[in-house]
């Protein structure tokens, strides 16, 4: 048996030396073909947006087309099944939102593990929100909303991209923060909700900096007050929520690149260095600067160490907030 057993360690110390060496060829030559980019989210979304403009510039780069494919539905939940029912050769590519690493904490079940069926890649970008209201709401300010929302209770609805999104944890941080009651109206992505905004059929939402910032420079939007503690450089004119009288009040957004879990550690390496390159280019800078979006400073390792620490800290808010899925 002692025979046998060395017999089989050395049998599996050769297969790993062998996958490992396969995979550093491999990320040599890759990538060879198109790369694929799912966007669990609709067109016209802030991860869409940002998104596109890094897949314009890894096409670039790479030399090969870089196609971003919008698999909306489920807070983001369906797009990230199809990654990781995808081959883990780092032709299917995922670039998500928060929404990834607050799943697990609103839904018993899910048909994949956060923890070990993704492969963290890199942080795309970190934005904050901004509220923002339909102008014929007759409130300009964060203090006149709170007023306005006290003196009719219930009669307020805020609009967001899901149920357990950042914009929806958001509008709930605001209700508890500023003691007002309104209601949630979840929506199948940003875009639509968007999109019921601008047209007068919800009053009001949180939504990222970058997704609405055409919509407030025309006036189609009013904005009331961005969610970070400080002023975004992109619209320095929109208070914080924190000055306007909600102290501490802080909640932003953050995007990443996934691959399937288990990708060849070589491979990992090739694919992060070169979204960390393209985060630094000149031109990734001024898209996302105009957009209001910071890039994302932190890949592998690091990036997946963030993502352990934000599943954990949302499962903390959603425990405490009591979000439970429609």
């Amino acid at each position: 048996m002692g025979t046998q057993m060395k017999v089989l360690n050395k049998i599996a110390a050769l297969c790993l030396l062998s996958l490992s060496a396969l995979g550093g060829a491999f990320a040599q030559t890759y990538p060879s073909q198109p790369v694929k980019i799912i966007v669990p989210f609709p067109p016209g979304g802030t991860t869409d947006i940002l998104a596109r403009q890094v897949a314009g510039e890894l096409a670039q780069k790479w030399g090969v087309a870089v196609i971003v494919d919008n698999r909306a539905g489920a807070s983001g939940t369906i797009g990230s099944e199809q990654l990781v029912r995808s081959p883990r050769d780092g032709y299917t590519l995922m670039v998500t939102a928060t929404h990834h690493v607050i799943n697990p904490s609103l839904y018993k079940t899910l048909k994949y593990d956060t923890r070990t069926d993704f492969t963290p890649i890199a942080l795309i970008a970190s934005v904050p929100n901004v509220l923002v209201v339909h102008p014929s709401l007759p409130v300009k300010s964060v203090q006149e909303l709170i007023k306005y929302a006290k003196d009719k209770p219930g009669a307020l609805s805020f609009g967001s991209a899901g149920i357990g999104g950042a914009n929806h944890l958001a509008g709930e941080l605001f209700k508890h923060a500023a003691g007002i009651e309104i209601v949630h109206v979840p929506y199948k992505g940003a875009a639509p909700a968007l999109n019921d905004l601008i047209g007068g059929h919800i009053p009001m939402m949180f939504d990222s900096l970058p997704g609405v910032i055409q919509q407030i420079r025309s006036g189609q939007l009013r904005a009331l007050g961005v969610t970070a503690l400080k002023r975004a450089p992109a619209a320095p004119e929109i208070p914080t929520i924190d000055e306007s009288g909600v102290k501490g009040f802080d909640a932003t957004a953050w995007f990443g690149m996934y691959a399937p879990g288990s990708m060849p550690a070589e491979l990992t390496k090739k694919i992060s260095g070169d979204v960390q390159e393209v985060l630094r280019s000149a031109r990734i800078q001024l898209q996302f600067a105009e957009q209001g979006a910071d890039p994302g400073t932190l890949v592998q390792p690091d990036f997946a160490a963030f993502v352990n620490a934000e599943l954990a800290k949302w499962s903390r808010v959603i425990a405490a907030a009591k979000i439970k899925m429609e």
